[in-house]
């Protein structure tokens, strides 16, 4: 896999990590839970990244 398709991945995964994160954040008033997201947001993307 070329590396500009694995930048094109990231910036893919970014959209929902922004407003996804807002959301998250918005329902659960509080940090905790968005960073929770967050990460297993980034785990689903170096997923696919490794694939």
């Amino acid at each position: 896999m070329s590396i500009s398709r694995k930048l094109g991945i990231l910036v893919v995964f970014g959209v929902p990590a922004i407003i996804g994160g807002g959301i998250v954040y918005y329902i659960f008033q509080s940090y905790t839970p968005m960073i929770v997201y967050e990460i297993i947001l980034g785990f689903a993307a170096l997923g696919f990244i490794k694939h």
